[in-house]
């Protein structure tokens, strides 16, 4: 039976048909996956289904269990049952577990809070989802995929019927993944629906009963999964076309060390007596991808910053050298300067300024380049960014387009435009293909390989082993620091990777 059918659904922004004639269908209690490229449709549908866009925004008919459904809010699909948690989580971390949970559902007596019920009830619905933190405790203190199952109980507070996860696993490491994916088949087993958007093709195929493909705003096929479907299934539909190879061929022979990072020590930028990177040491050659493996919590990220004119931590020590020559990274505008750039994990935080036009990002950290004297040149400036937007090949219509409407994939493209802008000769990035579809992921792969070819030297932090192995020539691991390993392409392994931080 099906608990939702939503026919040909359409929603149009200001010259753009986000959704055309889209159906969608879930049986009661099934696991169903939408899945698609960037910019595909798929959020605005859920945000159809949820209220985000009320009725009257959209054009087509939602059924919900056997009756149409004409939300005008979020608060009328959420009395239905249906609850969505989006990809950015809706968490407010100075407040409790428990505040969380029950907020603007307060559990109430005479216009009185009653803690002794709400943290009651909080201990039950932690439990159900697997965590044995007290309610009490603040959000902000227990790790995003501790967070995700805060997300879920508060969902099942408001006795969920239709659980909607929005990338639920796009920010966790694997063994975090892997709860939250088996906590679904829990839920499952209890009666709750859920729709599941993922790009991670591996966990669709663990927990989906069905699939949908949404492709330009198209339903372009619907798949059952418990019939031995094959990843290769699923990105076809997608992008439209076979994909033989999910990364892109290269053939690389490195060249002389071009930065080489000696006993690089870190300390925490709060609790002076936390050490964060421990003695680190590593180099890279130009021509050269070298990644960096590693669980999260595990010291990538700080490593990274630390180098980019000490963006995080204190008391640092230790030396870079670029082409043997020691250089001053002290400052960011002096890591720039020297030839270092960063791509932040976090591209809408940290990456972009969303508010602005691609014109106004692409030339953010190098305005020199585009001013005379304390002048910003703007035609110069429009010339830079419609340079990349082609090099790139940036989907846009306009490079006065704000950054906040492009899909995850060409929004990469954008950070990844601004620190080429720079010119440097050694590119770090930081989780390159987080959040975006497998088609994008192509794309930023071959924007990496011909940085390579171009001479230039590129290390890689990413949580996707599978990536590491297609495109690295060699891999350091780190855990809880330290770098405790270093593989050459041909050794390296998932199986060794993980036994070396393991049995560290």
């Amino acid at each position: 039976m099906a608990l939702l059918s939503m026919q040909n659904i359409s929603k149009t922004f200001p010259g753009v048909k986000a959704l055309n004639q889209v159906n969608l269908d879930v049986q009661e209690g099934e696991i169903h996956a939408v899945v698609g490229e960037n910019g595909a449709g798929k959020s605005t549908l859920m945000k159809v289904l949820s209220g985000v866009y009320p009725h009257g925004q959209y054009d087509g008919e939602i059924v919900y269990d056997g009756a149409p459904a004409r939300f005008s809010g979020i608060s009328d699909s959420e009395r239905k049952g249906i609850i969505i948690i989006h990809q950015e989580l809706a968490l407010v971390p100075q407040l409790s577990i428990a505040e969380n949970i029950f907020l603007g559902n307060e559990c109430a007596r005479k216009g009185m809070i009653d803690w002794r019920e709400t943290n009651k009830r909080t201990e039950e619905l932690l439990a159900k989802v697997g965590l044995v933190e007290a309610p009490t405790t603040k959000v902000d203190n227990i790790g995003v995929g501790k967070q995700q199952l805060v997300e879920i109980a508060k969902a099942l507070s408001k006795d969920v019927k239709l659980l909607i996860l929005d990338e639920p696993t796009a920010a966790l490491q694997e063994n975090d993944s892997r709860k939250l994916l088996d906590l679904m088949l829990e839920l499952k087993a209890q009666g709750v629906t859920s729709i599941i958007i993922s790009h991670k093709l591996n966990e669709v195929r663990y927990v989906a009963d069905s699939v949908t493909v949404i492709r330009d705003g198209m339903t372009v096929s619907k798949l059952d999964a418990r019939a031995g479907l094959s990843e290769d299934d699923i990105v076809r539909d997608m992008v439209g076309r076979d994909m033989t190879h999910r990364f892109p061929e290269h053939s690389r022979t490195p060249g002389d060390i071009l930065m080489e990072v000696e006993g690089w020590n870190v300390w925490h930028p709060e609790h002076a007596e936390r050490k964060v990177i421990k003695n680190a040491s590593f180099n890279v050659r130009a021509g050269e991808v070298v990644g960096i493996a590693g669980l999260m919590g595990s010291g990538r990220t700080e490593l990274a910053m630390s180098i980019f004119g000490r963006s995080y931590g204190r008391n640092i020590s230790g030396s870079v050298k670029l082409k043997g020559q020691p250089v001053d990274v002290s400052s960011v505008d002096r890591a720039i300067d020297a030839g270092i750039s960063y791509v932040t994990e976090d591209r809408k935080a940290l990456g972009l300024v969303l508010d602005e036009t691609i014109r106004f990002n692409t030339t953010l950290a190098n305005l020199e380049g585009v001013s005379a004297g304390s002048i910003l040149k703007r035609n110069e400036e429009t010339k830079v960014a419609e340079r990349y937007r082609e090099a790139l090949a940036i989907r846009t219509p306009s490079v006065f387009q704000k950054t906040v409407n492009l899909s995850g994939g060409n929004q990469q493209k954008v950070v990844l435009a601004k620190w080429l802008f720079t010119a440097p000769e050694v590119l770090i990035l930081d989780e390159p293909t987080r959040g975006i579809d497998v088609g994008a992921k192509y794309e930023i792969y071959t924007i990496i390989n011909d940085l390579a070819a171009q001479g230039k030297a590129v290390v890689m932090i990413s949580s996707e082993m599978p990536e590491l192995l297609g495109m690295c020539d060699r891999i350091y691991v780190m855990n809880e620091g330290a770098l405790v390993g270093e593989l050459n392409a041909a050794d390296a392994s998932q199986e060794r990777i993980m036994s070396l931080i393991v049995n560290e």
